[in-house]
């Protein structure tokens, strides 16, 4: 709906725009309650080593299909998304694996031997496993709470998390138990599905804001 010609919205039309928008604002809206989280939580707990230095674009990187590891706030146009849909996410595709290996290698240049790299995406399939963990070994870490849960389910728990104010534990995606039983649903909070602030959301962190992600902390 977003890359319609017809689409009036305010996001449709800034997307339309010859400066664009923001890669958060774009796969928060095709994404939703799931995008929406991570975006919040990441924002909410990167500590990167160096808030300053571009390539750790402050703790918080997005996964694209094809331009590898991008901050949440880079502007895209509708030929930029035109050119994410073009490209599977598959091991076997360089045009998304390449820039990925790419980007990942930066970023471990960039943030040093003592910071962790957390993967707030899917941590199920290998698609984004099998080409981090090589690179950054047993610094790339995941939170075990995300087993069994779909996308939903871990989109509203790191909403939660952000509520709260309380991070996740973290365990070393090398070796880690990656598939298991679905755990209870979480219980519902008021406004958790719209697109704005859900209710006691502390005032300066705002989750609304919101493919894969990678958020940074040092240890």
């Amino acid at each position: 709906m977003v890359m319609s010609p017809a689409a009036q919205f305010a996001l449709a039309r800034q997307l339309r725009s010859p400066e664009g928008t923001s890669l958060g604002d774009v796969f928060s809206f095709v994404s939703g309650l799931y995008f929406r989280g991570k975006l919040a939580y990441a924002r909410r707990f990167a500590r990167p080593p160096d808030p300053a230095d571009p390539v750790a674009a402050g703790g918080v990187l997005v996964i694209t299909p094809n331009a590898g590891l991008r901050s949440a706030d880079t502007p895209i146009t509708l030929k930029s998304l035109e050119a994410f849909a073009a490209v599977s996410i598959d091991l076997g595709n360089a045009a998304y694996r390449g820039p990925l290996e790419h980007g990942a290698r930066s970023l471990r240049d960039a943030v040093g031997p003592e910071c962790d790299v957390v993967l707030l995406g899917s941590i199920a399939s290998g698609k984004y496993v099998e080409v981090l963990q090589p690179i950054f070994g047993d610094r790339l870490v995941f939170p075990p709470a995300f087993v069994g849960r779909g996308d939903m389910s871990r989109g509203g728990l790191m909403l939660r998390c952000v509520l709260a104010g309380m991070e996740l534990d973290y365990a070393p995606v090398a070796g880690a138990t990656r598939h298991g039983q679905r755990p209870p649903k979480l219980a519902p909070i008021r406004g958790i599905l719209s697109g704005g602030t859900p209710k006691g959301t502390p005032p300066d962190r705002d989750p609304a804001a919101g493919r894969s992600f990678k958020s940074v902390k040092k240890r």
